[in-house]
């Protein structure tokens, strides 16, 4: 099963992590496995000075470090830390706090929108083996607040195996290409019911549109 990691609480790191290019980076090292500021700079279109700094900036608050030399040994090596981030929504939570997770939680999601889009957008392009192995689906649950915390733990162990993190170099499969899991599970918050409109108001309507 997926380890549950301690909740992250520190505002400023959050912030550090909500840069979209930080995170862009961090996604490529999860896949890479080890990159240079030089390579990760011409993926996420920035210099390599200003992936320099972005790399520093996710060390300084430990979601990356030092990866092994190469052989030339000239540019800093760098690897990705964290094995996952959890977030928790706590009442009476300090604002700086609410308002750090929120930017991180938006943050994450438009790069998770960005991918769906991308892949959406070339999907005519993408083979068939891969077009019929690909799912955008939604659906929804009537579950108890038990049941939805099993079905995350259920999704978390069939997930893990394929994770990239444990399919680098000789582990990963031949034939096998990035895929990205998405998936959100919440109790829907309660709709305000905006009832039927007043005739008054239809009249208005077509008043205006004529």
């Amino acid at each position: 099963m997926t380890e549950r990691h301690p909740p992250l609480s520190d505002p400023k790191a959050m912030r550090a992590l909500a840069h979209p290019a930080r995170l862009s980076m961090l996604n490529h090292l999860a896949v890479v496995g080890t990159a240079t500021a030089t390579e990760l700079a011409e993926i996420v279109g920035v210099s390599p000075s200003a992936a320099s700094y972005h790399m520093r900036m996710l060390e300084k608050y430990g979601f990356a470090a030092d990866a092994p030399a190469r052989s030339d040994g000239r540019e800093r090596v760098w690897k990705h830390l964290s094995t996952g981030i959890t977030l928790s929504h706590e009442p009476g939570e300090p604002g700086e706090t609410r308002a750090a997770r929120d930017l991180l939680v938006d943050a994450i999601w438009n790069d998770a929108e960005l991918e769906a889009r991308r892949a959406l957008a070339q999907v005519e392009q993408t083979p068939e083996e891969w077009r019929k192995a690909t799912v955008f689906a939604r659906g929804t649950l009537i579950v108890t607040a038990e049941e939805l915390r099993g079905l995350t733990e259920e999704i978390e162990k069939l997930v893990e195996p394929y994770l990239a993190k444990h399919r680098h170099g000789e582990a990963r499969p031949e034939g096998a290409r990035v895929a990205e899991a998405q998936y959100r599970l919440f109790p829907r918050a309660e709709r305000r019911t905006p009832g039927l409109p007043t005739e008054d108001h239809d009249a208005r309507v077509a008043g205006d549109e004529a």
